[in-house]
């Protein structure tokens, strides 16, 4: 069976990347699922050979040392910022905002947070409150709000159901197109040397996406096992309500849109240095995904599993 060695960084992404893991046999490809946890040996994998493929955050490679070189992006299941915007119940309106406080958390995908209230118009109006998962606890920013130190903050979808239960809502904000999690990476120079093995392991992407979407009940079988387990979760309906969150917004069809590209991009040379001058599709490859889905692949396998 031939082998792709998939790397990734967060416990949080285990049910969609063993879902993988267990479509790919089926296929002949057999997925050594490999975790890194530390943000420079993640980042250090895919070039220094640690690793064939990537499936966590992909603008670092954009920059330094790389600018894109001999880098292949090659799939985009999730085209929207995770985080939903939590507020104190008296907010109905985000011109209530304007002039207050916003916690934002210290790690992840800062600049996206920046994207979020600049679609708002709050970019400009809101004070930013750094707080460190250190602080109050891993997504728990939301206890500043709580506490009466910030009107709102942004939390990801899968740990929203302590703020919401805590007496916080939801506020809609405008949603922004960018290459999310689950997008896909591997070196350009193995992408050609594995045209086939490539074909195939996109295959088990979709087939994987399609699973979790439309079998859930066999998909949360599976995911009850490894992927609860490195999730910390203890709870079975605690570890649904986070299984939905985590599938609702994947996509079979992981065309990335060019507005999509181009918020990633922007985050990418606001929080990696070397970006500048890099054609931001000049690392996309999606013939894998087109040949696939113009060859009748995803329809007939929907029809399938429907």
């Amino acid at each position: 069976m031939r082998q792709i060695r998939l790397a990734y960084r967060d416990h949080d992404r285990s049910p969609v990347i063993w879902a993988i893991g267990e479509m790919a046999r089926g296929y002949d490809v057999d997925v050594r699922i490999l975790h890194i946890k530390g943000t420079e040996e993640y980042e250090a994998a895919l070039p220094g050979g640690a690793c064939d493929v990537i499936i966590e955050h992909l603008e670092y490679l954009y920059g330094d040392p790389l600018h894109g070189r001999n880098v292949t992006m090659f799939c985009a299941p999730v085209q929207a910022s995770e985080v939903e915007m939590v507020v104190r119940p008296d907010i109905t309106d985000a011109s209530q905002l304007a002039g207050q406080r916003v916690a934002i958390r210290s790690t992840g995908r800062f600049h996206g947070v920046v994207l979020r209230l600049r679609a708002m118009g709050l970019e400009d109006s809101m004070e930013r409150v750094i707080v460190a998962d250190t602080e109050v606890g891993r997504w728990q920013q939301w206890k500043k709000v709580v506490e009466g130190d910030c009107a709102a903050t942004f939390i990801s979808a899968i740990y929203l159901e302590p703020a919401l239960k805590a007496g916080l809502k939801v506020l809609p904000a405008a949603k922004v197109p960018i290459v999310s999690h689950y997008s896909q990476a591997c070196l350009t120079s193995f992408a050609a040397a594995n045209d086939g093995l490539m074909r195939d392991y996109m295959k088990s992407v979709l087939h994987a996406i399609l699973w979790l979407k439309l079998r859930r009940s066999e998909a949360l079988e599976m995911a009850t096992g490894e992927p609860m387990r490195l999730m910390g979760i203890t709870d079975r309906s605690a570890f649904e309500w986070r299984f939905d969150a985590i599938v609702n917004p994947l996509q079979v069809r992981a065309y990335p849109t060019p507005q999509a590209v181009a918020n990633m991009y922007d985050m990418a040379c606001a929080e990696f240095s070397g970006c500048e001058n890099v054609n931001p599709l000049s690392l996309w490859d999606l013939h894998w995904l087109k040949q696939l889905d113009d060859g009748g692949f995803i329809d007939e396998l929907t029809r399938k599993l429907s």
